[in-house]
């Protein structure tokens, strides 16, 4: 149990293996060992003792360097393997909350608190109606001293007052629409564990995404190979490998240089791994005890070619280094007293460690080819150790003496196809004005031609890639830019789409792309940082990527104000998911709870369906906010109008309008499901928008209008009087009286004609409003197609209509209502109709088409100086004169970084750099380059 550890005890692992109860450091045997839990990776790793001897052994441990040799808590031990009756070990270095697990929990369980814009808003709109009922408590208390009303009838007031104005109810009524999308996401195959996250969702404007498992199959094939005999390229073979060719050191290779392992007689490693292996043909096997007479070593894994008779030992493995883009091994064939080194890795890593006499002329113009259509590449090289070293020598070397002085052997070419779903989705986000990024750990070469043919980077768009260098003894750092060429690609559907925003690129720009690599984004980071910012703008691919590049990458974005979303399928990309506005993660392991949502869908197209739900939800949340924020107002007024003939509502008026209107209206107003595109306009951010305000203020002004007119025109009225006994269909209903037939207490417990006016005027409006706030299309389906909310609306509309129009005594006694003449029943019905009118006119002519022209106006302003033909045609509408004034005072300029950033850069003559040119450190400030 973990309870009974401490860091320095020794656990013996079981053969049949265990789930680790710590971080323990493996000094004795071979574990295989699926993490998945904590890195999303799904294929087993092996686990080598840490060294014993030689230079390894005397470097100070760290999790992070010794992780090939480290089991970390929560892991599965799948198998363990040790020899010549030794015990498999562990050393236990880490517990409970520190080992990587724990980080993984903690960050779980105590999550860096997030800001949700929504919610704070809604916090300063309720303080501003606070400030709202200390003027209503004022009045109240003047209207009441001045009546000479009863103390504690003027505390009862002022209290309602404080309760109408301030509805406490409204933050949680904003999370109705969240808990329907995440229902509706579910169905989607989407789960969510942070639900807050939906609606941040709905305002992405930039998606990272991976590429492996992501935008393409996660699974490669073998396109071919391509050996390197006496330092010249042979023809690329695409055939089975047979014949001659299985004898050659290129097929050992291939065979020998890998992490797998057996399990029940099934492989278990890498895929590509597993692809390479099954090419060859050969059998991987457990040692045995004849293996050990035969070899004259300890070693663990035997690979057997069945049609040559000969097998290969495995003697000593290097795993592979994402840090050092290799991996070799240490292998000795039957019968042969020589060791042999095998290494794979990264093209130019192999070539790099290769002799150069032995590395082909036409090395690069090679490898480029293949990279630039989109195959991954692997090398292979070789090197025969002297025959003198032992198995004892062999383990204390270390790995920078075992790979040295290699033989190059030629190429493996994998192909990887791109998913059949990603072109259409990477289509879509670019309609909707949604930027697409790709964050991968593939050749740069790869990156691009992937990007291209998916859609990414368009086919006549500059590609710009920044090659940047640390300093050294005799240069500081540098970037030169060296522009790519551009391909013919497959059709694929283009969408023109600026950078930044709308209107801040003109028809013209041709469009450019940066592409940087990992290494030179480290070395951008720390000494060009003027130019940070500059690349994030228009950067559309970053290669060769570390899981903490990732995660910095997308802060970076961030910091310029842009709303990230992250997409990978949780195999180092789990920093990166967690500290995105939202993160998908393509994958149902562990791993993805640190995401906070995942697809059980595993491709793309979750992504444009979680934009929709998020704006459908977002759009959700500011139609209730108005209906409920007019609500308070609409209420508050009516009982400030109601206070000055020393009048309230009643007690089943109130019941009935709060639960009628506050609760029942808006929980069916938000089911509207979510459109079925995206768009290119997205919805507003901010509660308190100068658009949102205006329309709930446009709206109170409008119902509190129609109030006052109903509450006067009935004092007009002929037949008005204080409030009497007044027959109504022939029955005498006594106002003094309540439901038990007692004498009422409360002298204002009574009828009055002010009173049923504006209960009748009040729930037609709260009715209208809601049905005008209910809007559907462009980010919502219409609310037609909403049902309950029809079926809500057509049972409150004909019940209201039937009580005012075909009064029931019965009704009008619970209700408090005084019976009035029914011309005036008709006269109410007139202006409620009036109202409805005015209230869509206001809300879907004025109000949409104002806000369309003053942004309209605003972008034009910003994206140039002068007036230009868009802005005159505008300026030729209804209103030119008010709206000029409005769009173009000051010439404010936009709100987010980025944008103001992309403003700026259209006036540099000097960006981008022109091609071949290199950029130094000392003089990044001024953007100054030399031409080379």
């Amino acid at each position: 149990m973990s309870t009974e550890l401490v860091p320095g005890d020794v656990i013996i692992i079981p053969s049949n293996g265990m789930i680790m109860p710590c971080d323990a450091v493996l000094v004795c045997g071979t574990c295989i060992v699926d993490e998945s839990m904590l890195t999303g990776e799904s294929v087993p790793a092996t686990k080598n003792s840490i060294p014993s001897s030689g230079e390894d052994a005397e470097r100070i441990y760290n999790t992070e360097e010794h992780k090939h040799h480290t089991l970390f808590c929560g892991s599965h031990v799948i198998q363990s393997r040790h020899f010549a009756g030794e015990l498999v070990k562990v050393f236990v270095v880490k517990t409970g909350f520190s080992t990587e697990k724990g980080q993984l929990v903690r960050s779980i369980l105590y999550p860096k608190p997030t800001i949700f814009k929504l919610h704070r808003d809604a916090i300063q709109f309720l303080m501003c109606m606070a400030v709202v009922a200390v003027i209503g408590i004022i009045y109240t208390i003047t209207i009441d001293v001045i009546n000479e009303v009863h103390f504690l009838d003027v505390i009862f007031d002022a209290s309602n007052i404080v309760f109408i104005a301030v509805p406490i109810f409204l933050p949680m009524t904003l999370t109705v629409g969240l808990v329907h999308a995440q229902r509706r996401l579910k169905q989607l195959g989407i789960f969510c564990i942070s639900p807050q996250r939906i609606n941040i969702s709905g305002q992405l404007n930039l998606v990272c995404f991976d590429k492996t498992g992501t935008l393409t199959e996660d699974s490669l094939d073998l396109w071919g190979i391509q050996r390197a005999e006496d330092c010249i390229f042979s023809a690329p073979n695409t055939a089975e490998l047979t014949g001659s060719l299985m004898k050659t050191s290129f097929v050992a290779c291939m065979a020998t240089c890998h992490s797998l392992t057996t399990i029940d007689g099934k492989l278990y490693g890498d895929p590509l791994d597993v692809k390479v292996f099954c090419a060859t043909g050969s059998i991987l096997g457990e040692a045995r005890e004849k293996h050990a007479e035969f070899f004259n070593l300890k070693n663990s894994t035997v690979v057997r070619f069945p049609e040559q008779s000969c097998e290969f030992g495995i003697v000593r493995q290097f795993p592979f280094s994402s840090a050092l883009q290799r991996m070799s091994v240490v292998v000795q064939q039957l019968g042969q007293k020589h060791l042999d080194v095998y290494l794979k890795g990264a093209p130019k890593t192999v070539a790099n460690l290769c002799n150069p006499h032995t590395v082909p002329q036409n090395f690069i113009e090679t490898l480029d080819t293949y990279t630039q259509r989109g195959f991954r590449v692997i090398a292979l090289a070789h090197h025969q150790l002297e025959s003198e070293l032992s198995w004892s020598k062999v383990q204390s070397l270390s790995r920078e003496q075992i790979e040295t002085n290699l033989d190059f052997l030629g190429l493996i070419i994998m192909q990887n196809k791109i998913k059949e779903q990603t072109p259409g989705v990477l289509f879509d986000l670019r309609q909707a004005n949604i930027r697409t990024l790709m964050v991968t750990g593939d050749n740069m070469l790869t990156a691009i031609y992937v990007a291209r043919d998916c859609g990414m980077i368009q086919a006549h768009d500059k590609v710009i890639i920044a090659d940047a260098v640390p300093p050294n003894d005799q240069n500081p750092a540098s970037i030169t830019w060296r522009y790519s060429e551009n391909p013919v690609l497959s059709n694929i559907p283009t969408a023109e789409i600026s950078f930044a925003g709308d209107g801040l690129h003109s028809d013209e720009d041709p469009g450019y792309h940066f592409v940087v690599s990992g290494q030179a984004f480290a070395v951008i980071t720390e000494y060009f940082p003027e130019l940070v910012q500059k690349l994030l703008l228009r950067a559309t691919v970053f290669a060769r990527m570390t899981p903490d590049q990732k995660t910095q990458l997308v802060q970076a974005l961030q910091s310029i104000e842009y709303i990230v979303g992250m997409c990978g399928d949780g195999a180092n990309d789990c920093g990166a998911l967690k500290k995105a506005h939202s993160g998908i993660a393509l994958s149902e392991l562990e791993a993805s709870v640190a995401s906070p949502f995942t697809s059980s869908i595993p491709n793309i197209s979750c992504v444009p369906n979680l934009i929709r739900e998020g704006r459908a939800a977002l759009v959700t949340s500011f139609c209730v906010f108005k209906s409920l924020a007019l609500f308070s107002l609409i209420l508050f007024f009516s009982t400030i109008v109601l206070y000055l003939v020393v009048d309230n509502f009643g007690d089943f008026q109130y019941i009935f309008i709060d639960f009628a209107f506050g609760l029942f209206v808006p929980f069916t107003m938000s089911l509207n499901p979510a459109w079925n595109t995206l768009v290119r306009r997205a919805p507003s951010t901010s509660l308190l928008s100068g658009q949102l305000l205006y329309s709930v203020l446009s709206q109170t002004l409008n119902c509190t209008f129609f109030q006052f007119l109903a509450f006067f025109l009935v004092q007009q009225q002929s037949w008005y009087q204080t409030p009497e006994s007044i027959a109504c269909n022939g029955s005498s209903l006594s106002n003094t009286y309540n439901l038990n037939g007692t004498e009422a207490e409360d002298a204002r417990n009574f009828k009055s004609f002010e009173n049923t006016s504006i209960f009748y005027v009040l729930c037609f409006q709260y009715l209208i409003v809601s049905i005008v706030f209910a809007k559907g299309k462009p980010f919502r389906q219409p609310s037609y197609k909403n049902w309950p909310f029809v079926l809500t609306c057509s049972i409150l509309f004909g019940f209201l209509s039937f009580i005012m129009l075909y009064p029931v005594p019965a009704i009008d006694n619970i209700f408090q209502i005084a019976c009035v003449p029914y011309d005036w029943r008709i006269t109410l019905l007139i202006i409620v109709l009036t109202h409805a009118v005015v209230s869509f006119t206001m809300e879907n002519l004025i109000h949409d088409t104002l806000w369309r022209i003053v942004k309209a106006n605003l972008g034009a302003n910003r994206s140039t100086s002068p007036p230009t033909a868009n802005t005159k045609m505008v300026n030729d509408h209804w209103g030119s004169a008010f709206l000029s004034w409005i769009s173009c005072r000051q010439n404010r300029p936009p709100k987010t970084m980025y944008k103001c950033l992309a403003l700026k850069l259209q006036d540099n003559a000097d960006w981008p750099p022109a091609p071949s040119t290199i950029t130094f450190a000392n003089s990044a400030q001024n953007h100054s380059s030399v031409a080379f």
